[in-house]
């Protein structure tokens, strides 16, 4: 079994530029989807445990990176946290796409169910504060 340490322990090979990919042809459309259509779990997540620097890191919601919206968004860690519902049960190669062309920034990228973030919370919150304290560690390192 992978450690979090381990899972986490990722050698950046590019330094994120200023703007982390920001896409401003987004902008409207994440703005929506932070009003209109937000999740149970991506509520819960946010007003329980992301939002106000609750864990000692600033996070946005549904942030525009690149061609993607992102659920939440770390941008001193480069920290992508994203809630996975039912519609992503038939999205498998464009989950993997997306992933991968995020990882290829330099992001770190963790994934929850919505079921996991409604019923296993502590463990997703304990999770989130490993990856966490462990990015913060190797910025400090590098």
């Amino acid at each position: 079994m992978v450690s979090i340490f381990e899972k986490f322990a990722i050698l950046r090979r590019k330094v994120l530029p200023m703007n982390n990919h920001y896409n401003p042809n987004l902008r409207e459309y994440s703005r929506e989807l932070r009003t209109k259509s937000v999740s149970k779990a991506e509520k819960f997540l946010w007003k329980a445990a992301l939002s106000r620097n609750q864990q000692d890191a600033k996070f946005k919601r549904q942030r525009p990176i690149d061609r993607f919206i992102v659920d939440f968004f770390c941008q001193e860690l480069g920290l992508i946290i994203e809630i996975d519902g039912s519609s992503h049960f038939f999205k498998e190669d464009y989950d993997n796409y997306r992933q991968e062309r995020l990882k290829s920034f330099g992001y770190s990228i963790m994934r929850f169910s919505e079921g996991d973030v409604l019923n296993k919370y502590e463990l997703v919150l304990l999770e989130i504060q490993q990856a966490i304290e462990c990015l913060k560690q190797q910025r400090i390192t590098n």
